[in-house]
């Protein structure tokens, strides 16, 4: 069966998923991937069933334990603690019934054929005339597993395979039949879109199917370069991570994190079905001790690398794979890698590191390997896992944290160029790799990504993006750039709205960003005249991670005081002009999300946040406080809070008042940083009102949405506070007194003393009267005051250095 393309499966949805509407869902299997998958369908806002083994004397107990455990996993599984509610437990001897209620059921068991379908024999009788059955096998035959099921079944019948953790990892692949119905396939995209925030991609009935079949060609066949290279573990890790876009961790540490018990069920799963050009590859001997052994990575303390208690500190331990014992880790000496960490271009960075001799560089020795290697693999698996490069590339995108899919690096390199050098090499080109050269083509995409070559037509394809994407990108190619200068741009997206996209490293705010959007809100600004309003985001990994430090270190040593006084008006003068543009403007952060970058976000009109959204106050960390208009925003909000829950004729210093001010104060004094956006709103950095996008892909599309929703309601930004009651001494002593406490306690030091002190007189509204009318710039010129005042701190540049060198705050 040829597989349905995302857009054609998301054109399809709309239409169709009332046949299918998915409200009640059940998990079959509560080990860890059935757990967290049904944690992330309670993330979304829905009820769902976890079911598993019924077990002597407590029936209930393994799905009981798997609830309870979802409570403690790291990272956390559940968006909120309180979303455990929404998960029901039970048993498979006792529970099946239940299943009537469910619209979608996901068997989650051990990836064992046998094992799966004698529970779906089990299962089918219990499930409605339109109840949707999917499994999330890694990699078993799809088709198979249900041979037995009725054909009734069969029809609602298909894979949907999550990758771990659901929370996470944004791929979700669907494995249809030559039976599946295609609006009932179409019903779970559409909702995994939408409510679980998955990139979807359609897979055949493959092993391992797209992302796992890549994945584990590029994993084994890692490790056999690497034994014929004589490598370490520690160099392929640095030659497998950062330089080449792929995680961080590298090969063999990221194989631990996983869990070497995952990897090799994948592995074997892979050697065992898989007949093709290189079924030359199994799994390693040293791995197939390492599995007898139970040495299954992190969750057994034993894997390619182990922890070792020190003295001072623990130490890293390495394996030998000769001998399977370990010692002490090292750091690799690779030159080449030490020149390639400068270069920011991934694109760039590839082609540097293909650019060495292989005979003198051992990276580029390595790299001439094992990317032409894996490029020829994803030529060849063209048809056969997925007829489409871009779907394979984001698969591997999504699924492996990938930055670019295996046809985009290949584009990076030069596709005419390496194939050529792999002709003289010996090597034997793919057909679809031949269609290209004979087409003309010299890359599998064109048009800035827009468009990809298919083999099966010869010629390029629209890249069709799944339903209600909306990216710069594309924005850009359409409707174009409106503004920009070195920090930020202004983007036309369409139906009268504007988004300003911030294009620093990190997103830090500098003088560009703030001259920019100064400019650009005015109210007298072209921009404000030919707009409705006004998107704040952007396509990079994280929204912002705040202001530009290095650029305030430099002028605080140099003490050049009036112009840090004058930057830090600059940055209080665009937060305001966000806060009372004429048009609406809504921020839609996501990832980190700090310091000056959260600062942005509380001014706006309303925030469409993405769930992964990691949004704090953290100036403290650097011994400051913010001083962009964040802490007036917080203040606003306490009182806010206290007023809607203190009774009626409450004193301004009630205690709902001291309760909603302690909350700030510790929020802001402990640099806390949300883990979801649903704890972003319990620190009062997000408002009740402000709705949660579950899709990263979708963000800019919801945000838009919601200014044009505001336009539409006839929108009038808020008059500037000229007579907000002051919390004043009454809280700022007990505030001072808390101080103290933790001083006593030896849980703060000198410093962090002098800093929250400042942040609490702040918040306050200084030490005067309780109730006093003060007005928002009242607190926006304490805010710069006591900044100031802080800068001049040794300690505070101590810890602003501190933290650019280690990127981790300095606590004296």
């Amino acid at each position: 069966m040829e597989t349905l393309s995302v857009a054609e499966l998301a054109s399809a949805a709309p239409s169709q998923a009332a046949a299918y509407p998915i409200r009640r869902i059940a998990v079959l299997g509560a080990g860890t991937m059935g757990s967290r998958i049904a944690a992330h369908v309670a993330n979304a806002g829905f009820p769902v069933l976890l079911l598993d083994v019924a077990h002597a004397g407590e029936p209930n107990r393994l799905a009981a334990q798997a609830l309870e455990g979802l409570k403690k996993t790291k990272p956390a599984a559940l968006a909120s603690p309180e979303f455990a509610a929404r998960i029901g437990v039970g048993n498979f001897d006792e529970d099946l019934p239940r299943l009537r209620e469910c619209d979608w059921v996901i068997e989650a068991v051990a990836e064992n054929m046998e094992i799966k379908r004698a529970l779906l024999a089990r299962v089918a009788p219990h499930l409605r005339a339109d109840a949707i059955l999917t499994t999330n096998t890694s990699g078993l035959p799809v088709g198979e597993i249900a041979q037995a099921l009725p054909q009734e079944v069969r029809r609602r019948w298909f894979g949907t395979h999550f990758f771990n953790p659901p929370r996470y990892m944004q791929l979700l692949e669907i494995i249809a039949t030559p039976e599946s119905d295609a609006a009932a396939v179409a019903s779970v995209l559409r909702f995994a879109e939408i409510y679980l925030g998955k990139a979807v991609v359609p897979a055949n009935d493959r092993p391992n199917f797209v992302a796992n079949r890549i994945g584990a060609f590029a994993m084994l066949n890692t490790i056999h370069v690497m034994q014929q290279q004589g490598l370490s573990i520690e160099e392929v890790d640095a030659l497998t991570g950062k330089p080449l876009g792929w995680p961080k961790t590298g090969t063999f540490r990221l194989a631990d994190m996983v869990g070497l018990d995952v990897l090799g069920n994948v592995v074997r799963n892979f050697a065992a079905n898989t007949k093709d050009e290189r079924s030359d590859l199994q799994l390693p001997g040293f791995l197939e001790q390492m599995l007898e052994r139970k040495w299954f990575g992190d969750k057994t303390g034993h894997g390619f690398y182990r922890k070792q208690k020190g003295a001072e500190s623990d130490e890293r331990l390495v394996l030998d794979l000769a001998t399977l014992e370990y010692r002490a880790a090292q750091k690799p000496r690779i030159p080449a890698l030490d020149l390639a960490k400068n270069i920011e271009s991934l694109p760039e960075r590839i082609r540097a590191l293909l650019g060495g001799n292989p005979e003198k560089d051992k990276a580029a020795a390595f790299y001439w390997q094992i990317l032409p290697d894996l490029w020829l693999y994803a030529a060849n698996r063209i048809g056969e896992i997925s007829d489409s490069i871009a779907d394979i590339d984001r698969a591997m995108r999504a699924g492996f944290n990938w930055e670019l899919g295996p046809f985009e690096m290949w584009d990076a390199a030069g596709v005419a160029e390496t194939a050529a050098t792999m002709r003289v090499q010996g090597r034997t080109l793919p057909a679809a790799l031949e269609k290209l050269l004979a087409a003309g083509g010299s890359s599998w995409y064109r048009n800035d990504g827009a468009e990809y070559f298919d083999p099966r037509s010869g010629d390029y394809r629209p890249v069709e993006p799944a339903s209600a994407v909306v990216t710069l990108a594309r924005a850009k190619r359409s409707t174009g750039v409106v503004a920009a200068n070195p920090g930020a741009s202004l983007i036309d997206v369409g139906d009268g709205i504007g988004c300003i996209e911030f294009h620093t490293k990190m997103n830090a705010l500098g003088g560009d960003i703030v001259s920019f959007v100064r400019q650009t809100l005015r109210p007298e600004s072209e921009a404000v005249r030919n707009f409705r309003g006004f998107v704040i985001t952007n396509d990079a990994t994280n929204f912002s991670a705040g202001a530009n430090l290095v650029q305030l270190l430099l002028t605080a040593q140099d003490e050049e005081w009036d112009e840090i006084d004058l930057y830090i008006r600059g940055f209080q003068e665009m937060t305001q002009s966000i806060k009372f543009c004429p048009c609406p403007v809504v921020a839609a952060p996501f990832g980190l999300t700090l310091g000056g970058g959260a600062e942005v976000a509380l001014h706006a009109a309303a925030r469409q946040p993405h769930l992964e959204l990691y949004m704090g106050l953290v100036e403290t960390g650097v011994g400051l406080i913010p001083a962009g208009g964040g802490c007036k925003e917080m203040t606003l909000r306490a009182l806010e809070f206290a007023n809607a829950a203190a009774p009626p004729g409450s004193r301004s210093d009630s205690v709902e008042l001291h309760h909603a001010m302690r909350t700030i104060f510790e929020s802001i004094a402990l640099a806390k940083v949300s883990t979801s956006a649903y704890e972003a709103r319990d620190l009062r950095l997000l408002r009740p009102s402000d709705n949660i996008t579950m899709n990263r892909d979708r963000v800019l599309h919801d945000a838009k949405s919601c200014v044009m929703a505001l336009a539409e309601s006839g929108y009038h930004p808020p008059l500037p506070i000229t007579d907000l009651p002051a919390p004043g001494e009454s809280v700022l002593a007990a505030l001072r007194l808390g101080i103290y406490m933790l001083r006593q306690g030896e849980y703060a030091s000198d410093h962090d003393v002098i800093v929250a002190t400042h942040l609490a007189e702040i918040l306050c509204g200084g030490n005067i009267t309780s109730g006093t009318p003060v007005s928002e710039q009242y607190l926006l010129d304490l805010e710069r005051e006591h900044f100031l005042s802080l800068c001049g701190e040794r300690k505070s540049q101590e810890r602003i250095a501190h933290t650019l060198k280690t990127g981790k705050p300095l606590r004296n």
